[in-house]
């Protein structure tokens, strides 16, 4: 792979190439993406969207939202520390091409800002709840009806699939969707495969699958003019090697959600303020000022001072990494996540598996979730059924009125086939906040006029 071509500023529907050189500096096209995701209201959504504790009512635990702005903090710092390194070693992508350090930090920045952005309510298991619905429960009656891939994108639901749809998806007068650049497009796919084969390997780019059936014509022309690399599974469908970028928005991620996840327990009194220091300080070691924090009173500011310090640690480990394997990287011969060769390693994975036992499975986290199964299993039973109804002609009194409750142009398009149909279920369902997905479902089951 060539970085030229992985940091192109192509967006669907362009006609011609769009060159570096010849960009407002004062409305640069990498910027422009991150932009177009803030405003976008699937973005705004991600405010009302469970990060670890569903529909929790206090002010300082982290959202979708929340996380999100991090993880785009974060990697932008990470995208412009490795850009700085890079442009050292390749001095014509800024002599010949213009790119700047800051051209790296708004790709990893904007990819980072909509990694979660197609992520369902209540969290992971609201992916395993649309799932289970089509492999064990009523959505179970459509898998003879679906190609073996079509039904997979539905057992298998991934919010990383929705978002690269959300992202991408043409609408009627909005080619394209929010048209974003091909880097960004690019850097955003940690996942570039469809969902079967599933786990065809231990690749790290193999764990999930980033498209769904229906863009998948569309995401083999953003892999071809960024030049990924392909990869090869015997007799299955085309896959490819991540963009180098994208290795830096999951580090990005990876950082956030093991030290702030950390946090909120800690905030949340799921674990012990002394225990929790114990682990944070260890990974922290050697880098603290003592008297700096002897100094520091509130718990709150000594979270804090402690997690900008291992932030900062864990950021300039990933950008080593990524500097001593980037040309493994760009030949397709990476297969590990950054944080899998990190120097603290170790000391992360002790502060992982503490979340797990505290946090992750903490009865009011477990509860919510439970919850959540049962609410978007029968928000789908009934969207589905009006959707397939209406695509075969039968649909109901009942059907009707709920199709009118649905966003444009569901309520009034109907769609070509039954796996379009479904999947526009699934995207409506996913799309939803977490009191929004409660609200409709209590109007469903008529305990709220």
């Amino acid at each position: 792979m060539e970085w030229e071509q992985l940091l192109s500023l192509r967006r669907q529907g362009d006609k011609n190439k769009r060159l570096r050189v010849e960009q407002d500096p004062t409305r640069l096209g990498f910027e422009v993406d991150y932009d177009r995701i803030i405003f976008s209201h699937y973005f705004r959504s991600l405010q009302d969207k469970t990060q670890v504790i569903p529909l929790s009512k206090t002010d300082f635990v982290h959202t979708r939202l929340t996380h999100s702005l991090e993880v785009s903090v974060v990697g932008r710092s990470l995208g412009r520390l490795a850009g700085t390194e890079l442009l050292k070693k390749y001095p014509a992508l800024a002599q010949t091409h213009g790119y700047t350090f800051n051209d790296f930090g708004a790709i990893v920045a904007a990819a980072a800002l909509a990694h979660d952005i197609g992520n369902p309510p209540f969290g992971h298991s609201g992916e395993k709840a649309i799932g289970s619905f089509f492999d064990h429960g009523p959505g179970r009656r459509f898998e003879g009806q679906l190609t073996p891939p079509e039904y997979e994108d539905l057992v298998r639901f991934e919010g990383n699939a929705h978002g690269y749809h959300l992202l991408t998806a043409s609408r009627e007068g909005v080619p394209g969707g929010l048209r974003l650049s091909y880097a960004t497009l690019g850097a955003f796919m940690k996942y570039p495969k469809q969902s079967l084969p599933h786990k065809p390997d231990k690749h790290i780019a193999s764990k999930k699958f980033g498209f769904f059936q229906s863009e998948a014509g569309d995401f083999e022309s953003v892999a071809t003019e960024l030049g990924l690399l392909e990869r090869n599974f015997s007799g299955a469908a085309r896959a490819w090697h991540r963009h180098p970028l994208t290795y830096l928005v999951e580090a990005a991620d990876d950082i956030c959600y093991s030290i702030i996840d950390f946090e909120d327990g800690i905030n949340l009194g799921l674990i012990s303020e002394d225990y929790a220091l114990e682990f944070l300080i260890k990974l922290v070691s050697g880098k603290i000022n003592s008297e700096k924090y002897r100094s520091i009173g509130g718990k709150r500011d000594r979270l804090g001072y402690l997690r900008a310090i291992a932030i900062n640690s864990l950021v300039q480990d990933a950008v080593r990494i990524f500097m001593e394997e980037e040309e493994a990287i760009l030949a397709g011969k990476f297969s590990d996540s950054l944080l899998d060769r990190s120097a603290y390693k170790a000391q992360l994975r002790d502060i992982l598996d503490l979340s797990v036992e505290r946090i992750y499975q903490a009865p009011e986290v477990v509860e919510k979730e439970i919850s959540g199964y049962r609410i978007l299993s029968d928000i789908l039973d009934v969207v589905t059924g009006a959707l397939t109804r209406r695509l075969e002609g039968k649909n109901t009194a009942y059907d009707r009125l709920i199709l009118q409750i649905l966003p444009e142009p569901m309520d009034t398009a109907v769609p070509e086939s039954l796996y379009e149909a479904l999947m526009q279920a699934c995207s409506f369902t996913a799309s939803l906040s977490d009191g929004a997905a409660v609200h409709l479902h209590n109007k469903i089951l008529g305990k709220q006029l």
